[in-house]
């Protein structure tokens, strides 16, 4: 018994390291100005010597730096540049930023794109498309980056509104309605409240938020749904502006462009190949038949695949 303890016990100890790794990382990616070691592990909830030795095996990897002379620590730039690599490579950047920068463009409003990650949602491209006078510019808890708050903005009901009523109301009750630090006065605050809005916007077949996720603001939203994943949404679409613009009429004309443009990117979904890696089956090493000699004296090489 004792020796299968000292076994599982690294492994437990490994898995914990990763996490809080992991975790610290999502701290200082929220702290512009660096965070020092005592702030990080009180946020964190660890121990010191623990918080020095991630902090330590971070810098020695090269995604954190420490300020001499004020000792905090922060990110470097090798983050960011990964993401970015990423999101290159993925193709997502040439196909859906034409789309964003036309449907500006046509609107003269903010236009954003959304992807699902999972149960979540998060920004991942914008074009801006008022060019004088009152134009939006999302807070930093709302821009490019960050998770949608799925509650408070018309992003996140257009995409709920294409799961089951059970579904999406489980994943909105696992955020615990945690909501912005400013928010306009008509944001739900309650399940129940939310649960009406996502019924208003299945029957409407978009999303609306006005005066919710930020004061004075209003947008509206379309899911974008893959043409080949047989209806399954995999981002969104939203035009976003100063409440005063976004009158009834106007609101129409958005989500025509919007249904539009959502329509062409579905249909040059640039992450196809990301959705069948993650449905795949997991499979085993394959497996090749050494091939039989004709003559016992001669050796032959099984082709490298």
């Amino acid at each position: 018994m004792c020796e299968q303890r000292s076994t599982n016990a690294p492994k437990r100890m490994n898995q914990s390291g990763s996490r809080r790794t992991l975790l610290m990382l999502e701290h200082l990616t929220d702290q512009p100005d660096g965070a020092g070691l005592t702030e990080i592990c009180a946020a964190l909830n660890l121990p010191k010597s623990i918080g020095h030795r991630l902090l330590a095996l971070l810098m020695e990897s090269g995604y954190v730096m420490q300020h001499g002379p004020s000792g905090r620590y922060g990110l470097t730039l090798k983050l960011t540049m990964l993401g970015l690599r990423h999101y290159v490579r993925s193709g997502l950047d040439d196909l859906a930023q034409p789309v964003l920068d036309r449907l500006a463009a046509e609107t003269g409003e903010l236009a954003r794109l959304a992807v699902v990650e999972g149960e979540r949602l998060v920004w991942v491209a914008k074009a801006q498309g008022a060019r004088s006078g009152l134009r939006y510019d999302p807070d930093l808890d709302h821009d490019t980056g960050h998770d949608v708050v799925l509650h408070a903005t018309a992003t996140g009901k257009a995409w709920l509104a294409t799961l089951s009523q059970a579904q999406a109301m489980r994943i909105v009750e696992a955020t615990e309605l945690r909501t912005p630090r400013r928010c306009g006065p008509n944001i739900a605050t309650s399940v129940h409240a939310f649960a009406q809005m996502l019924k208003a916007t299945r029957q409407a077949g978009f999303g609306v938020a006005l005066d919710e996720g930020e004061p004075g603001t209003a947008a509206v939203a379309v899911a974008v749904v893959e043409s080949v994943a047989e209806g399954a949404a995999v981002g969104t679409l939203s035009l976003a502006g100063p409440l005063s613009r976004f009158g009834p009429e106007r609101r129409a004309f958005f989500v025509t462009r919007l249904h539009s443009a959502a329509q062409e990117l579905g249909g040059i979904w640039p992450l196809r190949h990301h959705r069948a890696l993650a449905l795949a089956p997991a499979q085993g090493p394959v497996k090749t038949a050494r091939p039989r000699l004709s003559n016992p004296h001669v050796r032959t090489r099984t082709p490298v695949l």
